[in-house]
């Protein structure tokens, strides 16, 4: 099926357009009016074809690929007045330098709609960027070139730094996988976001098993855009919203560009990264390659990875561009465990484990088409498709001091995803009466043919992830199914501008979503010796339909240019996956009724900014979850012989519908331009503060479940903030990040902490812990060498208990690490 979408869009699609007319291109250079300085990173709007571009640090601008005809061109920089410029192409290349004015004054209908500010390390989405909304919407976005940190290890404490509220686990795998979560949402693998790469979904499958096994390397990335709940309606149902990874993109103004980096670190890390990028006529590339590999501050924990990553973009016509990507992501980790709460304390690098394994094959393509009608009007498409699987094998106990037997078989799981789909969206600008409106209406098709097995893996100690069946017969987690998904989704949004100031943008999500399963597993019963006394193999085949409607609204108003109140209201929705109810885990039980979640997420604040000293965003949330997914500390019950339930003994971890929760909170973050505020603002230094808090009350309003009512909701720190200095003079940069999360509970019945907990470590709370980041950058025309300390004060502590992989238990995180990184570019 994705093989064929690829196929009948690049044909019927590249086909339709064409142009046979001669190509002719502006050039210029944008100064301001006073000093004559080049202006960096002035974007240039052709109102004919509605595409925008960038002036480079050289304050020049190239627009190429137009044909004969007069163009409207329109100048916006961020505290300067707006210029236009009426330019006619007739037969040959025009040079247009324009000069601006730094003025204050109100926004135009165009600005408000095409420019937002970027101010320090963090940016607010337009109202319409490209054929999406974001009006109302609390949105963040990472400029990853504004940034001192470690993005060789993806570490994400300190990429997301200034994204309010969210919650992260950490592990010693230089950042191969992203586990991010916020506002009450289980960080496990970032399962709880629509996760996006370029706009496209790339987790193992939105509907199943919405897990991200890849994450874009850090290197990679331009931008990451952060939508918060009520992204529901233009890209998925998720309570978390939207994570988009904005890759870079090819540079316009140089036909071939190389970029090199190489890393080392502890734990013998070694990294490298290295890209091309380039433009010749209407054909723009970029592509990197990037390997890891290191040992982890643990025995049993090395890791080698392999990320590839092509794009290729293409102007058809002045209006219409195509663009193919490609992406593959692999990798082997050695998992070394769990730990219990004694041996975490007693010694945060052990490990018993050596015979864990974990492998990753991610394959992506994406195909887009973009055609601006005219400035008001413009569509898009795109298709895409994942070819992945994800594979582990190891020894995994409810009683994880328990050392693993190397003569036994271990615990296997095999997870194939194929999945694809199609996104169409058409958005459009126009009048009612004298107010200006934007609309957007579009669809997604999604379908998923994927499969499970469990069963028993080989009893060797190397990455063999070959089944074992026919040699464990008896093996007692066995199970094996295919899950066939489909999703048909209709969205639209629409801005309607009530007066110059203030808007509203009212929107839904139609979703009609069909979910299957077909296989077998197996119910293995054992006498009070270990010996087999029931071996029997049940066909579980289930189809379930649903279809329900999401609507919200976001409003907007703004008092003045640099002043934004908003606040937005929107239903959510997660679907159950018969993905998690199959996999038989020894740690614990998923109740076989287990359901759906809805409920709703609002947001209120301000944002904006106090000329150049301060860049701010305060606001509120709550969030309403009804049958919210949880666990909670119960007996373990089993089929016995005769049909019956029986309880073994042992204590487990219970998931299910635990309740409806409601959380609570308010969030800030406030950047500070040190410098600017005493009034003193040299070119060649920079001193600034942030401040990133969010302060979170939750509550289990209502439960069935004895015990839990009341409780607070897992995954909730009460505080969680970051704040840090970024300094620097001349070509030396650094930042200083200190990192604060109070306790938070890990299931619904709050469970507490038992340092002295010889056996498990999968139940308690995670303690409250701070850490401080260091990082140093230095550039030197093509050179830039960056070092930095992560950890600084070498503390011990973990951000998470294991139900499963890669534990159970305790997943320590590193303790005190450093890297170095030398780049070299070449143009």
């Amino acid at each position: 099926m994705t093989r064929s979408i690829f196929i009948l869009s690049f044909i019927l699609l590249c086909g339709v357009f064409t142009d046979v007319n001669a190509q002719y291109k502006i050039t210029g250079k944008v100064v301001a009016g006073q000093s004559l300085e080049p202006i960096n990173d002035v974007e240039v709007f052709v109102n004919e074809t509605g595409r925008s571009y960038r002036t480079n640090k050289e304050g020049v601008y190239t627009i190429s690929g137009l044909p004969d005809g007069v163009y409207t061109l329109f100048y916006f920089a961020l505290g300067y007045a707006i210029e236009s410029q009426v330019i006619r192409v007739d037969g040959v290349d025009q040079l247009v330098d324009i000069k601006m004015q730094v003025v204050s004054g109100t926004l135009t209908e165009v600005a408000v709609t095409n420019q937002r500010e970027e101010i320090f390390t963090i940016k607010r989405l337009r109202e319409v960027e490209g054929t999406a909304i974001y009006a109302g919407k609390k949105t963040e976005v990472v400029l990853l070139d504004k940034m001192v940190a470690n993005t060789a290890t993806n570490n994400a404490r300190q990429v997301f730094a200034q994204v309010a509220g969210l919650n992260i686990y950490e592990s010693n795998d230089a950042g191969l996988q992203l586990n991010i979560g916020g506002r009450g949402l289980d960080p496990n693998r970032s399962a709880n976001f629509n996760i996006r790469q370029n706009g496209y979904d790339i987790s193992a499958d939105v509907l199943g098993y919405p897990e991200s096994y890849y994450t874009p390397p850090t290197e990679a990335l331009k931008e990451i855009q952060v939508i918060r709940g009520a992204a529901s309606l233009q890209y998925g149902t998720q309570f978390g919203g939207l994570v988009n990874f904005k890759m870079k993109t090819p540079n316009p103004n140089e036909k071939f560009e190389f970029l090199s980096r190489q890393t080392m670190g502890s734990n013998q890390l070694i990294t490298n990264f290295s890209s091309i990028s380039g433009t010749h006529n209407k054909l723009g590339y970029y592509s990197f390659y990037n390997y890891k590999t290191g040992k982890g501050f643990r025995p049993n924990s090395d890791y080698d990875s392999h990320n590839f990553y092509t794009v290729l973009n293409y102007d058809l016509t002045p209006k219409t561009t195509a663009q193919l990507e490609f992406t593959y992501f692999k990798y082997l980790a050695q998992q070394p465990g769990g730990l219990t709460d004694a041996q975490f304390y007693t010694d945060p690098t052990f490990s018993n484990r050596e015979r864990n394994w974990f492998e990753v094959d991610w394959k992506l393509l994406a195909f887009k088409l973009n055609h601006k009608f005219s400035y008001q009007t413009e569509w898009s498409v795109t298709a895409f498709g994942l070819d992945a699987s994800r594979k582990s094998v190891g020894f995994r106990t409810n009683r994880v001091s328990q050392t693993d037997d190397p003569t036994a078989p271990r615990d296997l799981i095999l997870g194939n995803f194929n999945n694809g789909g199609v996104e169409t969206r058409f958005l459009h600008r126009y009048k009612i009466g004298d107010r200006n409106s934007v609309f957007l209406i579009g669809s997604k098709y999604y379908q998923s043919d994927n499969t499970s097995f469990q069963g028993p893996g080989s009893a060797d100690s190397d990455a063999n992830f070959n089944p074992a069946t026919q040699s464990y017969p008896n093996y007692p987690n066995q199970s094996d199914f295919e899950f066939p998904n489909k999703n048909l989704a209709v969205f639209g949004e629409h801005i309607f501008y009530l007066s110059d100031k203030f808007s509203i943008t009212p929107g839904f999500r139609f979703e009609y979503i069909k979910t299957q399963s077909a296989g077998t597993y197996k119910r293995i019963n054992f006498d009070l010796a270990g010996n087999p006394i029931q071996n029997q193999t049940f066909e579980d085949n289930r189809t379930f339909k649903r279809n329900f409607l999401l609507l919200g609204t976001g409003f907007s108003y703004l008092p003045n240019e640099q002043t934004e109140f908003y606040a937005n209201v929107s239903q959510n929705y997660r679907s159950v996956t018969f993905n998690d109810i199959r996999v038989i885990n020894p740690t614990y039980q998923v109740d076989p009724n287990i359901s759906d979640e809805s409920g709703f997420t609002t947001d209120f604040g301000i944002r904006g900014k106090a000329g150049s000293i301060l860049s701010y965003d305060l606001s509120g949330f709550a969030l309403s979850y009804n049958d919210r997914l949880g666990e909670v500390l119960r007996a373990e019950t089993r089929t016995n012989a005769s049909g019956e339930q029986e309880e073994t003994g042992r204590i487990v971890r219970y998931r299910g519908n635990i309740g409806q929760a409601f959380m609570v909170g308010l969030e800030s973050l406030i950047d500070l331009n040190v410098l600017e505020l005493f009034g003193s603002s040299p070119k060649e230094a920079k001193l600034t503060v942030f401040a990133n808090t969010a302060i979170t009350k939750s509550e289990y309003i209502s439960s069935e479940v004895p015990g839990v009512e009341g409780n607070e909701v897992e995954f909730i720190p009460l505080v969680n903030l970051k704040t840090g200095i970024n300094a620097g003079y001349k070509n030396l940069i650094g930042s200083l990040q200190y990192t604060y999360l109070s306790k938070q509970y890990t299931d619904a019945s709050n469970a507490r902490q038992n340092p002295r907990d010889n056996q498990s470590g999968i139940q308690g709370e995670i303690p409250a812990y701070d850490i401080v980041d260091l990082s140093l950058s230095f550039t030197k025309k093509w050179f830039k060498i960056e070092s930095g300390i992560n950890n600084l004060l070498d503390k011990s502590y973990f951000t998470r208990r294991a139900t499963g992989y890669p534990g159970p238990g305790i997943i320590p995180s590193p303790p005190r690490t450093y890297y170095v990184t030398l780049q070299l570019q070449l143009k």
